[in-house]
């Protein structure tokens, strides 16, 4: 696995079809929102998988996980 993404392709979907202005360091900023997420994600579909006392993270662990993240997210 890459240490860090591409550039290049983060900025071109944060522009879009928008002729907005986007900051030097917004696909940075991403970036790192989307690592944290995932981290927190794993975090979330281990713990569930070991209240079930399953020893492997299956994908119903993770969508249960995503669900309670989004919530938290939004607020």
């Amino acid at each position: 696995m890459p240490n860090k993404l591409q550039r290049q392709p983060i900025k071109r979907l944060m522009k879009g079809n928008v002729k907005k202005r986007v900051g030097g360091i917004a696909d940075l900023m991403l970036q790192v929102d989307l690592l944290l997420f995932l981290h927190q994600l794993a975090e979330e579909a281990r713990s569930k998988a070991f209240e079930e006392k399953s020893t492997k993270i299956k994908a119903h662990h993770v969508r249960a996980s995503t669900k309670r993240i989004l919530k938290k997210v939004r607020g």
